[in-house]
């Protein structure tokens, strides 16, 4: 939920989209259920992404000084 609050404070989501979104990720019981969304929702979220670059985020090396204990 904190990404698409962040997606909508940078209005790469539009209010309606993100509180259809926020409750489409309440009510799913299973990952599977969450995957199950709308097609014009998961564009929404597609594009968001894109905008912010997510993929550079998970691509990214970690940070060396990280403690992974």
């Amino acid at each position: 939920m904190k990404l698409i609050d962040e997606m909508l404070s940078l209005e790469l989501l539009t209010e309606q989209q993100h509180r259809e979104i926020a409750a489409w990720v309440r009510s799913a019981k299973t990952p599977e259920a969450i995957m199950a969304m709308p097609p014009h929702l998961w564009r929404a979220v597609e594009a968001a992404s894109v905008a912010m670059n997510i993929d550079a985020d998970l691509t990214r090396p970690p940070w060396l000084g990280a403690d992974w204990t």
